[in-house]
């Protein structure tokens, strides 16, 4: 919930670095193990480690083989052939490593045809961000994503043909007060009172600082880090914008660095959008904004300082928006947390300076260079490839149709009265719903072959075969609570 006062400085560009660089890179380095990542279609990194000597020049270029079979929402077995092609330019150092390791993120190229594959989530941004310049409204999607996080002392969890369980430890939770065999030292957060308080309230400072100076020593800008609303660990670490897939690729280390320090810690991180029950979830607001030849097309004398592009491109955002939900929120955990009451954005409006609408303008500053629109819906479970995509393709749908968003609401939409709530678009409340309205609503991802019907209907049966069926199956340890006296 941290917000910069600034946008843009100067030109954000990531250096193309080139085979022979990398190579250097992997001797000046002593490097003793390479690193290959790609993400798989839920959004989790996946990888394998060759030695040096096995990632000359012609396997940077043309890619390393493996086995696609086994990824989830790849290929099937009978096809399962394919490559990872190394980016040189987004190589760098594993700070948790023994052994000194060089870890570069791939796209992945089928062997056969020769081609990007179509449901490589990272090719996909790319081929939005060549949308965005096809289409002459600008060259540069800027992505700034605020991602929520909880850092635990201990979770435990399991599931049984006759047991269902989890069970979540943190020192600095209100819970704790009355637990435990040692000593209680009081200073606990109660729910919702979790905003910005100093130690010894705060018991993550120093873990966040230590992932803040790993980051930037990674390279990747941060702008601030603080505790957030929720009780038991939740923290945001802000990350300075840059580019659409550079940003989605700057979400995956920054997981990954997260998730690291708190096990080095002998802690444990998540990005799940809602582990605790009757407290503020984990969201990621994603600011965006377009720029042509260095300038900021947002930026406008209408409301809020905004042009007419900004608001059609809102347009686009706010009547896609429970489509998109079905990406940017793609678990059906992602919807306990988009409920009202959790300062949650389940109404579709836009706003200056609210966060109770599904978009906010911020107005930190009055410069042009800082006008850009926060998404509120996503949630950091996203795979941020596609969901950056998604939404740069929903509003740039918006900016070609003209979609008017409507008057935007200048009132604490949680507090409206159930009549006029009632005229308030919402998203959807549930995975399934978010799911029957992408189903119903993805044209727009079509355009310019970004996203293929065959990625659409590959996403739409894994969430509803692994994620939704699985989940409707199994009792839920309340229904115990409610039912097992009937």
């Amino acid at each position: 919930m941290f917000g910069s006062a600034y946008w843009w400085e100067g030109e954000m560009t990531q250096e193309n670095k080139s085979p022979e660089s990398l190579l250097t890179t992997i001797k000046d380095n002593k490097v003793g193990m390479v690193d290959l990542r790609f993400t798989d279609i839920p959004g989790l990194w996946q990888h394998f480690s060759v030695p040096p000597r096995a990632l000359g020049h012609d396997a940077i270029v043309d890619g390393v083989g493996f086995d696609g079979s086994s990824i989830r929402g790849f290929q099937e077995i009978q096809e399962s052939d394919m490559l990872v092609v190394p980016d040189p330019a987004t190589a760098f150092l594993d700070p948790f490593s023994e052994v000194p390791t060089l870890v570069v993120i791939c796209t992945i190229r089928d062997p056969v045809t020769g081609e990007s594959y179509s449901r490589d989530a990272r090719h996909i941004a790319q081929k939005a961000e060549a949308y965005l310049k096809g289409t002459g409204v600008g060259d540069t999607a800027y992505f700034g994503p605020e991602l929520e996080h909880f850092v635990f002392d201990s979770v435990r969890f399991d599931q049984g043909t006759n047991y269902g369980f989890y069970e979540i430890e943190s020192h600095e939770a209100n819970w704790d007060a009355g637990e435990g065999n040692g000593p209680s030292l009081g200073h606990k957060l109660r729910p919702k009172e979790g905003y910005f308080p100093v130690p010894p309230a705060d018991t993550l400072q120093d873990a966040r600082t230590e992932m803040v100076l790993l980051l930037e020593k990674l390279g990747i800008q941060i702008e601030a880090h603080h505790h957030e609303v929720a009780t038991g660990g939740q923290g945001e670490i802000d990350m300075r914008f840059t580019t659409l897939t550079r940003m989605a690729d700057n979400v995956m280390i920054y997981k990954y660095v997260v998730k690291g320090v708190a096990r080095k810690r002998g802690m444990t991180a998540t990005f799940m959008p809602k582990p605790l029950f009757g407290d503020n979830g984990s969201g990621m607001h994603v600011h965006q904004s377009i720029w042509k030849g260095k300038k900021p097309i947002f930026a406008g004398d209408g409301y809020a300082g905004s042009s007419e592009t900004m608001r059609y491109y809102i347009g686009g955002l706010l009547k896609h928006a429970p489509a998109l939900c079905a990406i940017c929120a793609p678990t059906v955990n992602s919807y306990r947390r988009l409920v009202p009451g959790f300062e949650a954005p389940v109404n579709l409006g836009y706003s200056q300076r609210n966060r109770s609408a599904a978009c906010r303008i911020p107005m930190y500053s009055a410069d042009p260079k800082a006008k850009r629109v926060e998404f509120r819906c996503p949630d950091p479970a996203a795979n941020p490839y596609l969901a950056f995509a998604a939404m740069l393709m929903a509003g740039l749908d918006g900016i070609e149709r003209r979609i008017n968003p409507g008057d935007p609401i200048d009132k604490n939409l949680y507090d409206l009265p159930p009549e006029q709530m009632a005229k308030v678009p919402k998203a959807p409340g549930t995975l399934d719903e978010a799911l029957d309205a992408l189903q119903g609503d993805h044209q727009f991802l079509l355009a310019g072959s970004v996203f293929t019907k065959d990625v659409i209907e590959t996403y739409f049966s894994y969430k509803r075969l692994h994620e939704i069926d699985e989940i409707r199956l199994r009792p839920h340890p309340y229904e115990f609570f409610l039912y097992y006296d009937i």
